[in-house]
């Protein structure tokens, strides 16, 4: 782990709140071109795969177009078209940090990218990661809601102890998640996203397991960071995930769950509700 960007305490030249300057004049014309095939590539095997959510920010975001983003510019529109602004960030940064940055509306952002070795997978979350995969969600203003909720929730359970329960509930949903849309399943997680292989297994492979959303179960549940989840969890709208997250006592949840093991990714959970999808 010593290689990835992980750090106990903000790195030389990172703000108290872990925010770095992305000093977008070090990348070179190799990193922008770079950039604009990941995001070409990616937009075009995510149509018909990726919820329309998704699929109406990169049109509106465009993303790729002039290379890596600088953030000087870009948050001037997505703050328009969001109410949200992109951080640049050293790399994974601690709960209470990224809690706060969410619920100030502010998305924490890596400010390196994957290698051309790691054109579909990259073991911690990159530039790549977070832009292509997050930030087009951030159109739909219910899903940036709920962001913003599970920052302001993330808070409280930091105090509490419990951001390890709720943290599981971040990566099945904002991570791994899946959405009832078009009679089928569709993907809204970044981790999907910016991968277009696990999205085509997420979506389309009849071997999957998909679960309907439940968070006390989602919340039990371990995940993989570096295989296919074997477990997927589906919402009905992100106006249900958002009233989840605003009329839940979570402070209840955590007591209901305390002492009860966490549960295998894989492994099943007497109540699951699975989702079907249609073969063809």
């Amino acid at each position: 782990m010593q290689d990835l960007h992980i750090f106990d305490e903000p790195p030389p030249g990172a703000a108290q709140d872990w925010t770095v300057a992305q000093n977008w004049a070090a990348y070179k014309d190799a990193d922008h071109s770079h950039w604009s095939d990941l995001v070409a590539r990616q937009t075009a095997g995510l149509q018909g795969l990726a919820c329309e959510a998704f699929l109406d920010g990169l049109a509106t975001l465009d993303l790729g177009a002039a290379g890596i983003p600088n953030f000087d510019e870009f948050n001037t529109r997505f703050l328009a078209q969001t109410g949200w602004q992109a951080v640049p960030v050293i790399g994974v940064i601690p709960n209470g940090a990224f809690f706060a940055h969410l619920a100030a509306r502010r998305f924490p952002v890596a400010n390196f990218v994957r290698q051309h070795s790691s054109l579909d997978y990259n073991e911690e979350p990159d530039m790549f990661h977070d832009v292509f995969g997050h930030l087009p969600m951030f159109i739909d203003r219910t899903f940036g809601d709920f962001m913003a909720a599970y920052g302001r929730a993330g808070l409280r359970a930091e105090g509490a102890g419990m951001s390890d329960l709720l943290g599981h509930l971040y990566l099945h949903t904002v991570e791994f998640g899946l959405i009832r849309q078009g009679g089928g399943v569709k993907a809204y997680g970044a981790g999907l996203l910016s991968s277009y292989a696990e999205t085509v297994h997420a979506v389309t492979n009849p071997k999957a397991r998909r679960v309907a959303f439940n968070l006390p179960r989602m919340m039990r549940t371990d995940y993989l960071f570096d295989k296919f989840q074997p477990t997927y969890f589906v919402i009905d709208s992100f106006a249900a995930l958002l009233e989840v997250m605003e009329t839940t006592s979570l402070s209840q949840v955590y007591e209901e769950l305390d002492g009860h093991p966490v549960l295998a990714p894989g492994q099943e959970y007497e109540g699951d509700v699975i989702v079907a999808i249609d073969a063809a």
